[in-house]
């Protein structure tokens, strides 16, 4: 199996159309069509990653996106987050997340800890 690494943009289309072509095919993963998949798959997320990186989702985009999720009203974040009014402040981003709040946000709704802790701006992502 010849592959080639993924250097230029013209390389990851070429890349993508293969992996579209093999996704197709719906190969099982021990065939050689499998492989090549798997092994070309990884090289176009390393591409991706490198070239086109995502930046982690705001902490109260977060819960705001698991609340329409699964059909929560801000009544229902008061186990999380405290007071009814103290809700109110946080999605209004008066008030900021505390550790507590993170520790039930993530156990309770599944929301990632490491999201709703957040990044400042312009600080680097840790790889």
């Amino acid at each position: 199996m010849e592959v080639r690494a993924i250097r230029t943009d013209a390389d990851y289309r070429a890349a993508l159309r293969e992996v579209s072509a093999l996704i197709d095919l719906d190969p099982d993963r021990e065939s050689p069509e499998g492989e090549r998949l798997e092994v070309i798959g990884t090289l176009v997320q390393a591409y991706e990653a490198e070239h086109y990186p995502v930046d982690p989702p705001d902490p109260i985009e977060a819960i705001r996106f698991r609340m329409e999720q699964s059909g929560l009203g801000v009544r229902d974040l008061v186990p999380y987050i405290g007071p009814l009014n103290r809700v109110y402040e946080v999605l209004a981003r008066k008030r900021p997340l505390t550790l507590h709040m993170i520790r039930r946000l993530n156990k309770g709704l599944g929301i990632p800890a490491d999201v709703l802790i957040g990044q400042e701006r312009n600080e680097p992502i840790a790889a």
